[in-house]
């Protein structure tokens, strides 16, 4: 851990390249299907391969998503695009070359708001949005010098989120990572699993001396599978590098991978120039025209997303920050709060219940709100019994919910008469009950009335007894601060 004398001297400066797999159901210049965990090298094809005499065709699917992307980002939509070829040799990349886009890009700026913990709203700038086709996959034998190539991956069609070094934390890298990854999710591109490699991160990391704009050396960290190791690699590399220029040490600029295990970063080899990949314009690809009339039926398209959703939550319903993040984490749970105060006003008894049971049973059974068993109307008539005081928040939730779970086409009102759970309010049948109550305790009173507050909830307990646990708490409350009054 650094200390705070240090923290003051140097500024951490962060950048992201977020690599996003598209669902599209075949690669980005081929006709082989793509699917996670199929046995290796079935997913190929010629082209993927890049024999001798095969030529390329773009998935417009592809295109499609990125254009989608781009304008969830706000960035500028190049009507007039290309492919490169990136040259590199390593033993996953089949030809030889990566095409992707280098000079004419399909997405340019734009931005991604994000919410800090503090409250705070950061709007991190975007360089840029483009489109190639991934890398094969080494697989590598543990205790062996020898490794495995999978090509099923190769070719698959990704776009790469690039940022402009403007993130100042690990914190906002993770957060933005994460909000990148909800946009995904909410436009359906991709499926955002980082466990499976649909989404991928690499992290470019310097430091520089407070108050200055110059940069300082960039250190590449790859190989972060989840948003805990991203901020932890990003924290490590802080430290190094700050530890390197305070020993008088230069920085070397390279690409570095992480350690999960051992929370550390390692060399893996000098960082390349873009000059060593010898960019040249892809010859057997046209480049890419799109018109303002595509690009619009397009953003027609859109859905809700989590930014606006999180606003509407906060601003229309009245939402605290924890409810509304919360509940816009994923697309179908934001959908259905925001059907669910469709059919009812008690917005914060609504998101109460989304996050608790509700929740609950989503996570307990593997479903999402997408195929949750109970549609909104039933869920604001449960609200609405408990609102209007006939049966507790306790009750409605241990009782009535799980019979409802169970057979969803009867009603809240019905369950609740059936056995017998609305509440008693009538002010005329609970008055004698607590006066009993009070009477049976003389003691307790001459208490409470010296200052034991806390004895009111023995006083409560006992009504419940004598109603049989139907007596509205509410009611029940205020009858016995008159009495108690006298």
């Amino acid at each position: 851990m650094l200390s705070k004398e240090l923290t003051d001297k140097y500024q951490l400066v962060v950048g992201l390249e977020v690599h996003a797999q598209l669902a599209t159901s075949s690669k980005l210049f081929a006709e082989d299907a793509i699917g996670f965990g199929a046995d290796p090298n079935t997913q190929v094809s010629v082209i993927s391969l890049g024999h001798p005499g095969t030529l390329p065709k773009l998935n417009m699917r592809a295109v499609e998503f990125a254009v989608r992307m781009g304008l969830a980002c706000e960035c500028r939509i190049n009507r007039y695009s290309s492919f490169d070829r990136k040259n590199y040799f390593y033993p996953d990349l089949p030809k030889g070359y990566q095409i992707t886009q280098d000079k004419e890009p399909i997405c340019l700026a734009g931005m991604v708001p994000i919410l800090l913990d503090d409250g705070s709203e950061l709007e991190v700038r975007l360089n840029r949005i483009h489109l190639e086709e991934d890398a094969g996959k080494l697989i590598h034998a543990p205790q062996k010098e020898a490794s495995w190539v999978d090509f099923n991956r190769a070719g698959t069609a990704l776009i790469e989120i690039v940022t402009e070094p403007c993130l100042r934390s690990s914190e906002e890298a993770v957060t933005f990572l994460n909000e990148v990854r909800k946009l995904v999710m909410y436009l359906g591109i991709c499926d955002g699993s980082m466990e499976e490699g649909s989404l991928r991160c690499d992290a470019n990391v310097s430091v520089r001396l407070r108050g200055t704009e110059t940069l300082g050396k960039k250190v590449e960290v790859k190989n972060m599978n989840s948003f805990r190791n991203l901020g932890r690699a990003i924290d490590y590399e802080y430290e190094r590098q700050v530890g390197l220029l305070e020993a008088g040490t230069a920085i070397i600029s390279e690409t570095r991978t992480f350690d999960a295990d051992g929370g550390y970063t390692s060399s893996m080899r000098t960082k390349e120039e873009l000059n060593d990949y010898r960019y040249f314009p892809d010859p057997d690809l046209p480049p890419v025209l799109l018109t303002d009339e595509w690009i619009g039926s397009v953003s027609a398209q859109l859905p809700a997303l989590p930014n606006a959703l999180y606003r509407k939550f906060r601003e229309t319903y009245g939402l605290p920050r924890y409810d509304a993040a919360l509940l816009t984490e994923s697309k179908e749970m934001a959908l259905f709060f925001d059907a669910l105060c469709s059919k009812t006003r008690h917005y914060k008894a609504a998101s109460n219940w989304m996050m608790g049971p509700m929740k609950s049973h989503a996570n307990e059974t593997g479903t999402t709100f997408a195929d949750f068993p109970l549609n909104v109307e039933v869920i604001a008539q449960l609200i609405e019994l408990v609102e209007e005081g006939q049966v507790s928040f306790s009750v409605a939730a241990q009782k009535i919910y799980p019979e409802l779970i169970l057979n969803p086409i009867v009603t809240p009102l019905e369950i609740a008469q059936r056995l017998n759970l609305i509440q008693e309010s009538d002010s005329s049948y609970l008055i004698p009950l607590a006066e009993e109550v009070l009477l049976e305790n003389p003691d307790k009173v001459k208490e409470f009335k010296s200052g034991k507050k806390g004895l009111l909830g023995l006083f409560m307990g006992e009504l419940m007894k004598k109603s049989g646990g139907k007596a509205d708490p509410k009611v029940a409350s205020r009858i016995f601060s008159e009495l108690l009054a006298n």
